[in-house]
């Protein structure tokens, strides 16, 4: 199977919507990514990134269809050297290695085009098959921020993973 992430395309906009679009990735997700993911949502954001520059959010491919996404957040100020990572699969494609080889590609990406020292993931406390792939991809847990989530009107801890760049 290859996965291969790069940049979205108008054209992936059914993919995005398809996949994006089920309560089981919104819970696991920030609540700005949006439930129901309509066609409307997706075209919006499609339109805010293609193009935007940098090129920081990309498509998960496989076998030519889009199955998830994944991006960095670029930080600011004294945090200048850092950036927080998310993405997400499409449930029909969990457990396949597939978020696992997208994150390997994104650490490649960043750590080549970007003066980034640190990366770092949030994972809500359930989310042990996130966790596994980060540490696959030589993550390791920095911290557990207590009660810090509100999630579906849930209180759960935040798992903080951490990747630095070898200097």
């Amino acid at each position: 199977m290859s996965v291969l992430i790069r940049p979205w395309a108008e054209n992936d906009l059914a993919d995005l919507v398809r996949h994006a679009n089920n309560i089981n990735i919104w819970n696991n997700l920030r609540n700005y990514f949006p439930h129901p993911y309509t066609k409307e949502g997706g075209k919006d954001w499609l339109d805010k990134i293609i193009g935007a520059v940098p090129l920081i959010n990309f498509a998960i491919e496989v076998e030519g269809e889009i199955v998830g996404g994944i991006g960095l957040i670029l930080n600011s100020d004294v945090y200048i050297h850092t950036a927080e990572m998310g993405y997400w699969i499409g449930e029909a494609h969990w457990g396949k290695g597939i978020a696992t080889e997208a994150i390997r590609q994104m650490l490649e990406y960043t750590f080549y085009y970007f003066d980034i020292i640190r990366i770092y993931a949030e994972v809500f406390e359930n989310n042990k098959a996130s966790m596994k792939v980060l540490e696959k991809n030589g993550f390791y847990l920095e911290g557990v921020r207590r009660k810090a989530v509100l999630k579906n009107n849930t209180i759960m801890d935040d798992y903080i993973w951490v990747k630095l760049r070898a200097l």
